[in-house]
């Protein structure tokens, strides 16, 4: 039984796993917020052509 214990208390897979998701859940938030960042550029850029074909000038 001490050996199934011991055996069990050096076990370090379960933390390796939870590293990985975290290292995962990191990877996927700044992702996210890349994405993010980039739609709102290209809003931005949309809405000035937009403007610039309404009223027949040129975006800045």
């Amino acid at each position: 039984m001490s050996k199934l214990i011991s055996r069990f208390y050096k076990d370090e897979s379960g933390a390796t796993a939870i590293e990985y998701g975290l290292i995962a859940a990191l990877i996927a938030l700044a992702i996210m917020v890349g994405a993010g960042a980039l739609g709102n550029a290209l809003n931005n850029k949309f809405n000035a052509i937009a403007t610039a074909v309404e009223t027949g000038k040129a975006p800045d």
